[in-house]
């Protein structure tokens, strides 16, 4: 059974799951409204340091592939492959965020999630609703912070501007905007190579180790995807105006 969060929970990865090769799915949804899910890779001084490790549709993975967006899937509007034991040291927390792209506030979603997935099992979960905020743009949804050790805290906190503002938030610069339109996500491009098996219920992708047992070495990115399950209708991602 997955591990339930509340809002300013934290804990040691390590104490709900032994895998390092993780997925991360975040659903979060409501009437006419469409996100940017991003993951921001911070130093120590929780700054963005190295902009190679904003990972968003226009970005889709870091250097070393350690972060990569794998898109809608199983049911989560966006979700991430996170392979802890690749990140490099200067890297030393994880922000996953989800900002409004058009009008909107975060007090309109509906019942939404943020998931981590080992060896196909879902090992954890912190789930939110519209209700927890107010007139904010942007939510902070949770982090993997390096303490030590890799640990996850479930932050549920509200941002009043967009993905702009959070860039800006985290030492970021704004890029100015070019006239041709972005490229699609690495899904559509045919890497990273992830996905669900077919069959219902939408299953967890199952790369990574399962939970309690020895990680056993990962194959490649670029192996066979197998057809996804039908999904239920997710909010699309869109660059910020």
């Amino acid at each position: 059974m997955a591990r339930e969060f509340q809002r300013g929970h934290k804990a040691k990865i390590g104490d709900f799951t032994a895998g390092t090769d993780l997925y991360v799915g975040v659903q979060i949804a409501g009437p006419g409204l469409t996100f940017d899910i991003s993951c921001f890779g911070l130093d120590a001084d929780e700054r963005l340091s190295d902009d190679r490790y904003f990972i968003f549709f226009n970005q889709p993975k870091s250097p070393e592939e350690s972060i990569q967006l794998l898109g809608a899937q199983a049911g989560d509007s966006e979700s991430f492959r996170v392979t802890l034991d690749k990140i490099p040291p200067h890297i030393q927390k994880l922000s996953f965020t989800a900002a409004l792209d058009g009008a909107g506030q975060v007090s309109q979603i509906g019942p939404g999630h943020l998931r981590i997935v080992a060896g196909g099992e879902e090992v954890a979960r912190y789930s939110f609703t519209g209700s927890e905020f107010s007139t904010e743009r942007a939510v902070m949804l949770g982090d993997f912070y390096l303490k030590d050790v890799w640990r996850f805290a479930a932050v549920g906190q509200g941002f009043d501007g967009g993905l702009e503002a959070l860039l800006k938030n985290f030492g970021g610069e704004v890029a100015e905007e070019e006239s041709a339109a972005p490229e699609p996500p690495a899904a559509a491009q045919g890497a990273p190579g992830f996905a669900p098996p077919s069959g219902p219920p939408a299953p967890a992708p199952s790369f990574g180790a399962p939970a309690a047992e020895p990680v056993p070495q990962q194959p490649a990115p670029g192996a066979a995807v197998p057809p996804a399950a039908p999904q239920p209708t997710a909010p699309q991602v869109h660059s910020a105006p």
